[in-house]
């Protein structure tokens, strides 16, 4: 989205999309967090907003399928929070901004790889099977592609020779492989399930999250400026975030039920089938906390793939002391 526009549409979106408690007739205080891509996903962030988790604070929302145009709502200041990967973070500090992620939303990798029917891997040669393929996945900068991109590098492949990738917003993958544009597709829950259910493409032949482990996938991310100026509203949301945590794993009955008020129409035996994997998979952080190992496989990912060039530490860019105190 061309940044001009971003503040009309936002404006826009977030009236749209505004979820929750209904907020008194003067909140002390509404902010904007943008996502990415509407997703189960960030369903822990949902369930605060319909469980008024965030005390007197307001949270609207807007999605913006960008690779980095969620990021740069926040640095201009039309956005209170983000959520993406503490690499966004780290492209900023290597370009002289301050940002600073201050909670786990997803602790796994949310990307599985899948083959349209006909094309389905038959051993793990990976290198072979991959070569002089064409590739659906997430946009330039978003954390899909990253993975995708560090993954073809470990496999000795040409992101830009050995492989065509379309590159388009995650929410469309499912419809170029439809269109036989791509035999693979590296898609994020829940347009996997969506595409498994519809026959799109098979079950992933490689599990992000079970191969990689702990990753700091989708981090809540605000200025270093919020965290400086405004420490109690950074406080109230945090704590709302790791309530909402905290009721996604201890009422999963609860949690489906506010996942289906967001997802309408995704039929139930799809939202329920991509729940179900999701915990199996152990896609969500159980208590906000970013852990160092999560940042090193995060980091590893965009450096290998030549996306950062920098080796921005983990002090630089996340901060756990709203998560810690409480």
């Amino acid at each position: 989205m061309h940044r001009r526009r971003f503040l009309t549409s936002a404006a826009a979106a977030a009236g749209a999309a505004t979820i929750g408690r209904i907020a008194p007739a003067r909140a002390a205080r509404e902010v904007l967090v943008a996502e990415p891509v509407h997703s189960t996903g960030y369903l822990p962030l949902y369930i605060a907003m319909a469980k008024g988790y965030f005390e007197d604070v307001k949270v609207n929302l807007v999605t913006i399928e960008t690779g980095s145009g969620h990021t740069n709502a926040v640095l201009s200041g039309q956005a209170f929070a983000f959520i993406g990967g503490p690499e966004h973070n780290a492209f900023a500090k290597a370009k002289g901004a301050e940002l600073r992620a201050i909670a786990a939303c997803v602790d796994r990798g949310n990307t599985y790889i899948c083959a349209a029917p006909g094309f389905e891997p038959k051993d793990t040669d990976w290198p072979r099977y991959f070569k002089g393929k064409t590739i659906a996945v997430g946009p330039p900068g978003g954390t899909p592609n990253s993975i995708l991109r560090f993954l073809l590098g470990k496999w000795k492949l040409d992101a830009r020779k050995d492989v065509t990738l379309i590159e388009t917003a995650n929410s469309a993958t499912i419809a170029v492989v439809r269109a036989r544009q791509a035999q693979i597709a590296g898609a994020t829950e829940p347009y996997l399930t969506q595409g498994v259910r519809n026959k799109v493409w098979g079950e992933p032949f490689y599990n992000v999250p079970k191969e990689f482990g702990p990753y700091a996938y989708s981090t809540f991310n605000v200025r270093l400026d919020s965290v400086q100026k405004e420490p109690e509203l950074v406080r109230i949301f945090v704590r709302g975030i790791v309530k909402g945590l905290k009721l996604l794993y201890g009422d999963p009955a609860e949690a489906s039920a506010i996942a289906k008020a967001q997802f309408p129409t995704m039929p139930i035996e799809d939202l329920r089938a991509t729940l179900d994997r999701s915990f199996r998979d152990e896609l969500w952080s159980r208590n906000g906390v970013i852990t160092r190992a999560s940042w090193d496989t995060a980091s590893a990912v965009v450096r290998e793939a030549g996306i950062l060039k920098a080796d921005i530490k983990y002090e630089e860019i996340i901060d756990m002391s709203f998560v810690e105190n409480g």
